[in-house]
């Protein structure tokens, strides 16, 4: 690393930085510019190297790379590993390194949890989490960040032992953290949905869906998989963080789009339309879809907010 170019971890974050300071990096991001993004992926069998890179103009540059080894439990090491190099907007000159796993943590979260700000009714008293992971983990802390009205937050996983050690271990929360084993009552219940699974196969049924419910797509990222099905998609207005990071590779919006269940036009905006254009939901008994998909110009905006904190 060249000398005098940080590099921010978690240990090395100065104390204080929270959801909402994320989810502001990630707006004020969005009144900018749209970004130019680009991926590059290199695989060796089950092993892969990738690389998202993002320009924003007058903002930034940046690129993270990481690779994904899946066997690396033997070796006991994490099976993502990586880092994300921002360079300034006018010069050219690295400025920071910021640890990969850091950037995705803050970023994921505060994508969808901006998203449910612009689409979600404000008086949302419910919320519920499909998956116990490190991603359901951090969208207990988020949403309660940004919705401090919540006074329920259900959690329904695979495993109902996990997830009542996970509602456990959020009891601290202000609203009430419960474990569910029945996922159809739970969604009928919620006025936030939230699915961070790793499925191949839609574990959300959009008969079950109330009206007026705002659901948040996160656990989908390849072109096999999905967390809705058709009839949730069909009878929902449709929203995604990014149109270049979410049409074309992940299947929960490429599928239908293929099949002919949805069309291109279907999908209303994306954030930039959200923040600049004031689209949103058309009626508060409307149900909306937020599908999250990433992307290089979302780590680069929470990279520059961790960079740039405390200094």
């Amino acid at each position: 690393m060249p000398a005098g170019i940080p590099y921010i971890d978690a240990p090395s974050l100065p104390p204080g930085f929270g959801w909402t300071d994320a989810v502001d990096a990630i707006a004020k991001g969005h009144t900018r510019a749209p970004a130019q993004i680009t991926d590059q992926f290199l695989n060796r069998k089950e092993d892969s190297f990738v690389n998202r890179a993002a320009w924003i103009e007058g903002f930034g540059v940046g690129v993270k790379s990481f690779t994904v080894f899946p066997d690396n439990v033997q070796y006991q090491r994490p099976s993502v590993q990586g880092a994300m190099l921002i360079f300034d907007d006018r010069t050219g000159a690295p400025l920071a390194v910021v640890d990969s796993g850091l950037v995705t943590y803050w970023k994921t979260a505060a994508d969808s949890v901006y998203g449910a700000s612009l689409l979600a009714r404000p008086n949302s008293k419910t919320l519920l989490i499909v998956g116990s992971g490190i991603v359901a983990d951090s969208l207990v802390g988020a949403y309660s960040a940004l919705f401090p009205g919540l006074e329920r937050i259900l959690i329904w996983g695979r495993n109902p032992g996990k997830s009542r050690a996970f509602a456990g271990l959020h009891a601290h929360q202000k609203a009430a953290v419960e474990a569910i084993e029945d996922l159809e009552a739970g969604v009928k219940q919620a006025d936030i949905i939230s699915t961070a699974t790793m499925s191949k196969q839609p574990v959300l049924d959009g008969k079950w869906v109330a009206p007026g419910t705002h659901v948040d797509l996160i656990g989908a990222f390849k072109a096999d998989m999905r967390e809705a099905n058709d009839a949730l998609l069909t009878r929902a207005e449709i929203f995604v963080d990014s149109f270049d990071t979410t049409l074309g590779h992940i299947g929960e919006l490429l599928i239908p789009l293929n099949e002919g269940t949805i069309r291109r036009s279907d999908v209303r905006g994306d954030l930039y339309d959200l923040t600049q254009r004031a689209t949103g939901r058309s009626a508060p008994d409307t149900i909306t879809v937020f599908k999250n998909g990433g992307g290089a110009h979302l780590d680069l905006m929470i990279a520059k907010a961790l960079s740039n904190w405390g200094s």
